[in-house]
């Protein structure tokens, strides 16, 4: 590392001198306090008692080599402040810590699992004209583990009924809420005390990176959530970490974040080199595919808030970050969890953008969400809540997200969200769906959306599998899995997706009707899409199409073996005088291909 760089925040690769180093006969050991009287590293090898840290050639850094110290063993950094005080800190580049509540960082050999993903890592993309189909996932509430005693797998323990899982319903992504180190499991991860410590919670490092390993061997991405805007208030952790606001800001105004932790002080070269090096360390060393950053606009506003202006510091790290991890990870995936209308997110640092590959569209999840908790009489009126997507989502390069965000704290599951008693749910629900995997935009879904959980989400709690014995679970679930693979299937549905072209409105002003139709193109291909959002059949429904030949149904979300009451039809539909006409029962989706004719020769 260039300790000019890391004063400048050009530095991503901090993790690289600070922390602990494993060398032939002990241990280095390296802790950025600027303003502290005096550090001591304390652990096993010393019996808990100080071994005092000399500043050498850097002033601001204090280092020592403990000859006794080995793998495995945990350390603690006792801090002087100039303020009288005396805290013991966790290491802040620590590469693991013990289980909390205690807080000690382990020394940790990073070589000590060898990768065998190169094929993998040679033909990853950025998925741009691919299908991408997240499965986002807590941990620890996906399955618990009965013999444990917090109800946790190891990370190499989970990681083939994950995998199968995972592919057994063709999801080509798993995104894990952040698995950094962090001391309240209500949290969920996104209150950090250990930014380079995969939390002890499921095991050691090598684990998650043996899961990461088989995860690639199986053509499947992984996505780490980062969260590079605040961190956790314990103070063992960052606040005040030499005695003084160090990673900080010292104005509570600006300081503390609405979740109660603290603001990342982002005009600090020295916190901009810790951030973005952390973010590479998660890429470089753990070989994740991509990372979904959290509440960038945080980031990008002071507090959040556009009345209070943009925070130019931030959005300048972001751009440096953003950039420097793209020259480092050309095929990386950077997404960015933002709500406000702050242009360029996913433009190239170089034309004036943050710099991101992709943005969650918030818009598109909140107006569905509140459109499907309508009473079809009132949707009508609201016909155009759906119609508003398509109006700016050429704008930035949109992921679709119903994250785990959108099924807790009282807001209700996804299925739970939709209209009317149990039995009007399931229909809408696949056709809720139906409109998500057929709408242009990366696709997210959070553990438990798969098969219609209706219990909030509870980080404590393992999802309620014992709902797949019931019909109407049960049709869902495959109903939703054939969905999946028909999106990763047919071109249509993700060729050109962020090109204007490949996507065409067929019926947009069917108000009274709650109906929409449109085309996706793709490749040469076509997939049509007729949508019925109200609780009334609608008999031959008649939409133009620009084009003459056969259509070959899909899916249709009332077949009856996805619960409903139509029969599925091997016939092809005939289209005549660039029209088509539909059935549509309530509450359904019908998807359709057109077939391509082969021309006869005349010769023949």
């Amino acid at each position: 590392m260039n300790m000019d760089e890391f004063y400048r925040g050009t530095a991503f690769d901090c993790y690289e001198y600070f922390g602990a180093h494993l060398e032939e006969n002990g241990v280095v050991f390296r802790v950025y306090a600027p303003n502290a009287k005096g550090v001591c590293v304390i652990g096993e090898f010393s019996n808990w008692e100080n071994i005092e840290m000399t500043q050498k050639w850097q002033p601001q850094v204090y280092e020592c080599y403990v000859e006794n110290a080995k793998k495995g063993m945990l350390y603690k950094y006792r801090i002087y402040g100039g303020d009288g005080s005396v805290t013991e800190h966790c290491d802040p580049y620590g590469f693991s810590m013990e289980l909390r509540p205690n807080f000690a960082s382990v020394i940790v050999d990073l070589k000590e699992y060898e990768f065998t993903d190169e094929k993998w890592l040679v033909k990853r993309v950025k998925n741009y004209n691919k299908p991408m189909n997240i499965y986002e996932v807590h941990l620890a509430s996906w399955h618990t583990n009965p013999a444990d005693e917090n109800g946790h797998y190891r990370y190499e323990e989970i990681a083939d009924r994950l995998i199968s899982y995972v592919k057994e319903n063709h999801f080509n992504y798993i995104e894990f809420l952040p698995l950094s180190e962090h001391p309240f499991d209500g949290s969920w991860g996104y209150q950090n005390t250990g930014f380079f410590a995969p939390t002890s919670r499921y095991g050691e490092p090598k684990g998650l990176k043996e899961l990461i390993d088989k995860c690639h061997k199986n053509d499947i991405g992984v996505i780490m959530d980062f969260v590079p805007v605040h961190f956790a208030r314990d103070s063992y952790g960052l606040p005040k970490f030499d005695g003084t606001p160090l990673y900080e800001y010292d104005n509570n105004d600006v300081g503390e974040s609405e979740w109660g932790s603290y603001n990342f002080i982002h005009s600090r070269g020295e916190v901009r080199s810790f951030l973005q090096s952390a973010a590479n360390y998660w890429l470089s060393e753990y070989h994740f595919d991509g990372i979904r950053m959290d509440a960038i606009s945080r980031a990008i506003y002071w507090q959040g808030d556009p009345r209070r202006g943009v925070n130019e510091k931030s959005v300048e790290f972001i751009k440096n970050m953003n950039e420097g991890l793209h020259k480092l990870h050309p095929q990386a995936i950077l997404i960015a969890e933002d709500s406000t209308d702050f242009m360029k997110v996913t433009a190239p640092v170089s034309y004036g953008g943050l710099g991101f590959d992709y943005k969650w569209d918030m818009g598109f999840m909140n107006d569905t969400l509140e459109y499907f908790k309508l009473e079809p009489v009132h949707r009508p009126a609201n016909y155009h809540k759906l119609t508003f997507s398509m109006q700016y989502f050429y704008n930035e390069l949109f992921l679709l997200a119903f994250s785990h965000d959108e099924v807790v704290h009282g807001k209700a599951t996804i299925i739970q969200k939709m209209w009317g008693q149990y039995e009007d749910k399931f229909p809408q629900v696949k056709a809720f769906y139906a409109y998500m995997y057929t709408h242009p935009g990366k696709k997210l879904n959070f553990m438990g959306n798969e098969f219609g959980q209706f219990r909030e989400w509870d980080e404590t709690r393992e999802q309620d599998w014992d709902l797949l014995q019931y019909p109407a679970h049960d049709t869902f679930h495959h109903y939703y899995m054939d969905l999946c693979k028909l999106y990763s299937q047919e071109a249509a549905l993700y060729d050109g997706e962020y090109n204007p072209d490949c996507f065409q409105w067929l019926e947009v002003h069917a108000e009274e009707f709650s109906t929409y139709v449109y085309e996706r193109k793709g490749v040469g291909e076509r997939v049509i899409v007729a949508l019925n959002f109200s609780d009334q059949f609608w008999k031959d429904f008649t939409f133009r199409v620009e084009t003459e030949g056969k259509v070959k149904e899909l899916i249709n979300s009332d077949w009856e073996c996805y619960g409903g009451k139509t029969k599925p039809s091997d016939v092809n539909y005939q289209l005549k005088e660039d029209a088509m006409s539909l059935d549509l029962p309530p509450f359904s989706a019908r998807i359709f291909k057109v077939i391509k004719e082969k021309k006869v020769s005349e010769n023949n």
